[in-house]
């Protein structure tokens, strides 16, 4: 990701909100007392269709005073179309956030704006200043957390060097101590990029450049590569650059490092030929080459799809051959590009293969259930990641091959045997007279998040561990029946309010004393509420005091809606999860509880089912 996508999806997610209890703002504006970025609108009206900017009258540029503005907000210029779905940003150059808060004595030449503040959003930081350049790169709140140095001369060449910097990888400035000289060497010539971008873009770098650049770009090849772009051409340059041989090994690196930066150079590669593979090529003889690469994919999936034939123990040998084969292929720069996604699931079915040699049908409950937390749980995780990996439908259906001989037959077998195992004693979770109760305790804010199941839960575990936050497991039986109806209510607070009904067709409780069904969410809330457990609906905090519940997400519902590609969905989801978190314990609760209902099985053709 560029530092000008992050800055984009900044920008627009000013005017998140909740659509059930907020309107939608009606623009977004974004004051720049400074001007900061003056420089770099440019680039992103290019990318942003919505974005205006307060100035002389200019509507091919999307440049007018406020009145006009206004007009474009109202939708009566005939010149130019709102794209839908996304709200106008006004950009405000000269303008701080409190010119426009000083409503009665802002400036004539913005108070059209000024009533916007209500019906809009301010895109500004958490401390309510006007995002800066050094803010962007260096809040962890809305910004990218990176390490800049904040001296005069850094601030001025960042400035300087701001439609540069617009473009560099994010991934490539984390961990670097970032200073005037980083931001000086933006705005300096680089023989390697230089040689990249004319790998690139062909004739069109050329000609963007003066004679004398060129001839310059020319002359550095020649001693510093053995190469002349001049008479040798592109084709020949890019199989220099698959090769990776001599000098040309630092060029090959540094397009490894970012290669989303050249979207062309695997095209011209291609049209590159290719040195004979042989029975003995590996990554290293031939990783440089795209082609190579699509054929050991071929390979794979057809070894993928061959496993339909042979009993599950043959089929783990195989995958763990496969991958020993196929697993370095992660480390090229096509897996970078996805242009290995058989490989990259590869390695969680190795994972898949691994965890499923040892069976869950052994034991008591208690062991069975101890079993799975201490490995089982990483079949059920190998396999989302697994079909994460892929999109295509052969490559899915390879994949999907894999997990129905390995996975499905170790996850009948465990159900099974559990099913047995309660059957002949008790179910472990208890009753609800016996089930030991969830540790609640004042400063607590409970969010529920409906089927977090316990691979999923630590993959968030990580996520927040990742943040820098504290955080503990407990482990619980879900209620039974293990549906949403029941098994929530059977995690509140007030569960001891709540009551089963044997004569509800859809396991759905009822409220104690009255009787009354929980259908509906209105009845559990008035519990919660009673009992001093305000609810907190949509983005609201609270303010951090006493106890509070809330809940975000649905796992089940989008398992439900989306199938097979809630894999590919998951880690979003989770975001939204961990945002959540984070904004809760600023608020200042002093814990987190995140409570689920139930888990659930997810695997591509379904499950066998047994009437």
């Amino acid at each position: 990701m560029r530092i000008l996508d992050h800055l984009i999806r900044t920008i627009r997610s000013a005017a998140n909100h909740n659509a059930e209890a907020q309107a939608a703002p009606a623009c977004i504006l974004w004051p720049d007392h400074d001007r900061q970025w003056q420089s770099a609108i440019p680039a992103l009206q290019a990318a942003m269709p919505e974005l205006f900017v307060l100035g002389t009258y200019d509507p091919a540029a999307r440049t007018g005073p406020a009145i006009w503005l206004r007009c474009v907000l109202a939708g009566m210029t005939d010149e130019l179309d709102l794209p839908p779905g996304k709200p106008p940003i006004f950009y405000l150059p000269g303008v701080s956030r409190q010119d426009l808060r000083a409503v009665e004595s802002c400036p004539p030449a913005i108070k059209p704006l000024a009533e916007l503040q209500y019906r809009g959003v301010i895109w500004s930081q958490v401390n309510a200043k006007d995002w800066t350049i050094l803010a962007l790169l260096m809040s962890k709140q809305g910004g990218l957390g990176l390490d800049v140095a904040q001296d005069n001369e850094t601030r001025k060449a960042m400035q300087m060097a701001l439609t540069h910097l617009l473009d560099e990888e994010v991934a490539l400035l984390r961990g670097k101590h970032l200073d005037a000289e980083t931001f000086n060497t933006l705005l300096t010539g680089d023989p390697i990029r230089d040689l990249l971008t004319w790998l690139d873009q062909g004739d069109g770098y050329r000609q963007a450049h003066t004679p004398e650049e060129w001839s310059a770009f020319v002359a550095l090849c020649k001693t510093q590569l053995a190469f002349d772009p001049a008479n040798e051409g592109e084709l020949a340059g890019a199989a220099k650059l698959a090769a990776g041989a001599g000098p040309w090994r630092a060029v090959w690196e540094r397009y490894c490092e970012a290669p989303r930066r050249y979207p062309r150079v695997p095209a011209l590669l291609r049209r590159c030929a290719m040195p004979p593979a042989e029975l003995f090529s590996d990554t290293v003889t031939h990783g440089g080459w795209p082609q190579w690469n699509e054929e050991q994919e071929g390979h794979l999936r057809h070894a993928l799809q061959s496993l339909a034939t042979v009993p599950a123990h043959v089929a783990r040998e195989r995958i763990a051959d496969l991958e020993r084969q196929h697993g370095a292929r992660r480390h090229l720069v096509w897996a970078v590009l996805c242009e290995a996604p058989l490989a990259s699931a590869l390695e969680h079915l190795a994972v898949t293969a691994e965890v499923t040699q040892n069976a869950l049908a052994a034991g008591s409950t208690q062991e069975v259930a101890a079993a799975y937390v201490t490995s089982g749980w990483r079949a059920d995780d190998a396999l989302l990641r697994a079909l994460a990996a892929v999109s295509l439908p052969d490559d899915v259906a390879a994949v999907t091959v894999a997990l129905r001989v390995v996975y499905l037959p170790w996850a009948e077998q465990a159900a099974r045997y559990l099913q047995q195992q309660v059957a002949r004693t008790t179910y472990p979770g208890g009753t609800l007279d016996s089930a030991p109760a969830l540790p609640y305790a004042k400063g607590d804010c409970v969010l529920f998040v409906d089927g977090l199941r316990l691979d999923v839960a630590r993959r968030l575990a990580d996520r927040l561990s990742g943040l820098g936050y504290t955080v503990e497991e407990a482990l619980h039986w879900a209620a039974l029946p293990s549906v949403t109806a029941t098994a929530k209510p059977a995690v509140t607070p007030v569960r001891k309010q709540i009551a089963g009904g044997d004569a509800s067709a859809d396991f759905q409780p009822q409220v104690a004393e009255s009787g009354q069904p929980l259908q509906g969410g209105q009845p559990l809330k008035k519990l919660l509420g009673d009992a001093g457990w305000p609810v907190l609906d949509g983005t609201d905090t609270g303010n951090g005091t006493g106890q509070a519940w809330c809940e975000i997400g649905n796992i089940d519902r989008e398992g439900h809606d989306r199938g097979v590609k809630l894999a590919r969905h998951l880690d979003e989801l989770l975001e939204e999860i961990e945002l959540r978190v984070s904004q809760l314990l600023i608020a200042g609760w002093q814990r987190v509880q995140i409570v689920t209902d139930h888990g659930w099985l997810l695997f591509p053709g379904g499950l066998p089912k047994h009437d």
